[in-house]
């Protein structure tokens, strides 16, 4: 697992090729990440089913309610196939955007 930290937002990347040890990673050191927006970078899983991504559902409500931003980076992926409240995208670059986005809202009051 490599962590990546710029400015307020952590950049979590798997580097082992294992998901189910890579969310239990994040899942046991969340609270070191907590106080941050978060990009759970999967670009190296291909063809990653809809339901590994709902696993993440649990941690991407308790950040929000937070007021962080949480957001699921994968490429080759049905964007459909996953609930609206968890928000993914294809490349770091939007994930990147989405963050300042929801951070621009949530200083604005929205």
């Amino acid at each position: 697992m490599k962590v990546d930290q710029k400015g307020h937002t952590i950049s979590i990347r798997d580097t082992q090729g294992d998901f189910t040890s890579f969310l239990m990673k994040v899942t046991h050191q969340y609270k070191t990440f907590e106080k941050h927006n978060l990009i759970i970078d999967l670009l190296l899983y291909k063809d990653l089913p809809a339901d590994n991504m709902k696993l993440f559902m649990p941690l991407s409500k308790v950040h929000k309610k937070a007021k962080k931003s949480f957001v699921i980076v994968t490429s080759d992926f049905d964007y459909n196939a996953v609930p609206e409240k968890l928000t993914v995208v294809p490349s770091l670059l939007e994930a990147h955007d989405i963050i300042e986005m929801e951070e621009i809202e949530r200083d604005l009051g929205f």
